[in-house]
Order: C-alpha cells, then structure tokens, then sequence
C-alpha cells in the first residue's frame, strides 16, 4: 500500500514551474466546488492574513447553516479571510476513517500534534462525528485541497477525502494527513461550537497551537 501511494505521488504531481503554479492557485479558487459538493463561498488559496489581530480575532466569528447540507455533502464559508469547510459525513464516510487507520496509511492517525482543539483529538477531529468542521488549507504550501469524497477518484487505493492538486498532498475525510505527501501535518481545526438542534455552526477562534502551513 505504501508503495501504491508513493507512485500515486509520481503520477500526480505535476511537472510546472512557479508561475504555473501561482497561476493553478488562482484558477483554482475561482472554481465551483466539484464532486458531491453544494456551492459554497469563493476562496483564496494565497490567505492575505494568516495570523490576525488580537482585536479582529476577538471581533471575527462566522456562522454556518447546517440546514441545506445533506448527507455526503459539504460547503465552503470564509472565517478572518480563511475557508472553513463543514462536511455532513455519512456512515461510510465515516467508517474509512477506521479503514485509513487500519491500513497504515496515515501520518497521524491519532491526532498527537496539535492541530485541532482537545474536543477534537479523535478519529473524526470534530465535536460530533458525522459534522466535520475545519480550516481548508493545505499544510504545506497554503494551497486550497479539492474534496474528493468518492472512493477510487484520486488512486484505486483512495478511500476518500481531500487532494491538493498543486503539489500532491492528500488527506483523509478527517483531513488527516496520509503517508507520501509533502504536507507535514493534518490540516488545522478551529475552535466552534455546534448547535444540532439550531442547525448550525459558530466558528470562533484559531486554536493557539495549531498552525496552517
């Protein structure tokens, strides 16, 4: 399996140079979410601000309708000019999270660096396990990682989840950082709470010890 992800790696990582590469970001953040995905809102790969203002953290909060997001699907929303992501994951989605874990194919399975809240250190890094909630940006260069939640569409061996399309990073549908890719770490999760029976999502502030790329 290691060696299958390892020539995934070759055969997709493209051959461009750095302004073919800038330019991809940008085509691709003007482009609608593909896949099983509802349209969510327009993102910028390249975030202006990665590290904002005491006062405009404390100011800046988003709040995401969970109403229109069936099963298997997900929105974009922007939180301080950073993509927050919210997926409705079905009882498959959620039982590759296992498969991943029992095929070795992760970096961190378990979830040891700090990259999301304590409430979140779980094979689902979320509050309640079918509702994922996250920061869309790759760890490793900042780029904007493409949903790819339908098993076999990345590699034969693909389970499901996130590819970044720039440099070949992919991630599971916990967007834990899987075996092979440049990306060191899983992609950041932010402090939220989540109200079922309001339907909806508060997206609050960056966790301290998590970093985005």
């Amino acid at each position: 399996m290691t060696e299958d992800i390892k020539n995934t790696q070759k055969s997709i990582e493209p051959q461009t140079s750095p302004a073919v590469i800038t330019r991809r970001r940008f085509l691709t953040a003007m482009t609608a979410v593909t896949g099983t995905a509802v349209a969510g809102a327009v993102v910028v790969p390249m975030v202006q601000s990665l590290e904002p203002t005491a006062a405009a953290s404390a100011l800046a909060t988003t709040t995401v309708d969970l109403t229109p997001i069936e099963p298997g699907m997900q929105v974009t929303a922007m939180w301080q000019e950073k993509p927050i992501i919210v997926i409705n994951r079905t009882p498959e989605m959620l039982a590759t999270l296992d498969e991943t874990m029992q095929k070795g194919l992760l970096k961190d399975p378990n979830c040891t660096v700090p990259q999301q809240p304590p409430y979140c250190k779980n094979k689902y890094r979320s509050r309640i396990p079918e509702w994922y909630v996250g920061i869309r940006i790759c760890n490793h260069l900042c780029c904007i990682p493409h949903y790819r939640p339908k098993k076999g569409s990345v590699a034969p061996w693909w389970l499901g989840g996130f590819h970044c399309p720039c440099h070949g990073s992919m991630y599971d549908l916990s967007c834990r950082v899987i075996k092979g890719s440049p990306a060191p770490h899983n992609m950041a999760v932010p402090e939220y709470e989540i109200d079922i029976a309001k339907k909806k999502v508060v997206v609050t502030h960056m966790y301290p010890l998590a970093h985005l790329c």
